[in-house]
């Protein structure tokens, strides 16, 4: 049988080729000038290599790094405070929620805002704005996923764009398959300085075909949360705070606008650890939380679901969501930059909330990495 190349891997990925320093050294405070350090971190991963060819093998990934002190005998149970202690020796960490079984088992902000205080939770923003989208879905806003732009709102397609960007449908934006020039990484700061922020990205040249790779751009979003706003009469913020705000009675305040007025879709949007912590176990039970349906679970199956895989982290994504295995388990994420990061894993009856350093990189291979080994080899084996 042909191997899938959208299934889901390891939440440490072979296809991503990178790891982060091994768990047992993040306490050390090191200069990434040093040659020390970039020698530290070589033999970090080199010892992180065994692990990964465990997880790849179906292994126990969580098995493989605590140390004696820290492991309940005849188990492979982290302690608590071990688990506490490594997330505290992460500088960039700012917060930690855990839910287990739908109870708060782990609350802390070791620094930066509290945990009921809004701060930007960066991309995971296109989590947030997949997920008004679905419910535009659920509601009939928007008929199909296989609807086009120029047959929802022809109107945001500028004079100059090439034909085939009316042609690019509501589930290729969602999955980053739109096919046009990215407007993140190299480009964001061009595309944000430009005097029409959906000009600008319905004008870029087709790099690819329609479903083709994902090619990473928050300019997709923009033009989703656009699409959102001409089809409802309504702001995304007033979409975010009706559809999500109210139901899951969380706090989303304000964010940025472009010079048009169309709040910036997929960057920038603040929830509180507490308040992405409910959005998140909504999705884990199913599309409602305290008997208030907020999403079906025909959506969160339909954006669950590979479409296409990241060339950075090797993992799959769906729609708003990148999917990933834990020993075995499913795991849903959304992940912003500096390590903002929502974990959804329903088999475990977890969920997970940690907020970061937003002014500090976290990319697949270094920061991000780490995050994954703190869910994988102690919060998983501290809680479950």
């Amino acid at each position: 049988m042909k191997k899938n190349p959208h299934s889901q891997v390891a939440l440490y990925s072979a296809a991503a080729g990178r790891t982060e320093t091994a768990l047992e050294s993040m306490s050390e405070t090191i200069d990434p000038g040093d040659t020390g350090y970039r020698a530290g971190r070589r033999r970090a991963l080199a010892r992180l290599a065994g692990m990964l060819t465990v997880a790849q093998s179906g292994g126990s990934l969580a098995a493989m790094v605590p140390s004696a002190g820290d492991v309940e005998e005849g188990t492979r149970t982290v302690s608590m405070e071990a688990m506490a202690n490594t997330a505290d020796s992460l500088d960039q960490l700012h917060s930690l929620i855990i839910i287990h079984r739908g109870e708060t088992v782990f609350e802390k902000a070791f620094r930066g805002a509290s945990t009921r205080e809004p701060v930007n939770m960066k991309s995971v923003s296109k989590t947030l704005v997949a997920t008004l989208t679905g419910i535009a879905v659920d509601k009939g806003v928007v008929p199909d996923l296989d609807k086009t732009l120029g047959e929802l709102a022809p109107g945001l397609i500028p004079s100059g764009a090439d034909s085939r960007v009316a042609k690019i449908s509501v589930r290729h934006w969602l999955s980053m398959q739109a096919g046009l020039q990215r407007t993140s990484g190299p480009f964001y700061n061009t595309w944000v300085n430009s005097p029409d922020w959906v000009e600008y990205v319905l004008t870029r040249p087709f790099v690819d075909e329609q479903g083709g790779r994902m090619l990473y751009s928050t300019g997709n979003y923009h033009v989703l949360g656009a699409m959102l706003t001409s089809l409802t009469g309504k702001s995304l913020l007033e979409l975010s705070r009706e559809w999500l705000g109210e139901p899951l009675e969380i706090q989303v305040p304000p964010w940025t606008r472009d010079p048009q007025g169309y709040y910036l879709g997929g960057n920038e949007m603040a929830l509180s650890a507490k308040g992405l912590a409910r959005f998140g176990e909504m999705h884990r039970l199913g599309g409602q939380i305290d008997g208030k349906r907020v999403i079906s679970q025909q959506w969160i199956d339909t954006a669950w679901s590979a479409r296409t895989r990241s060339r950075y982290s090797g993992h799959a994504y769906g729609l708003g969501w990148y999917l990933a295995l834990v020993d075995g388990h499913r795991v849903a994420y959304a992940r912003g930059y500096g390590g903002q990061v929502l974990y959804v894993i329903p088999s475990l009856e977890l969920t997970v909330v940690i907020t970061s350093d937003a002014t500090r990189p976290a990319r697949s291979g270094e920061y991000m990495d780490t995050l994954h080994a703190l869910l994988t080899t102690r919060i998983i084996p501290a809680v479950v």
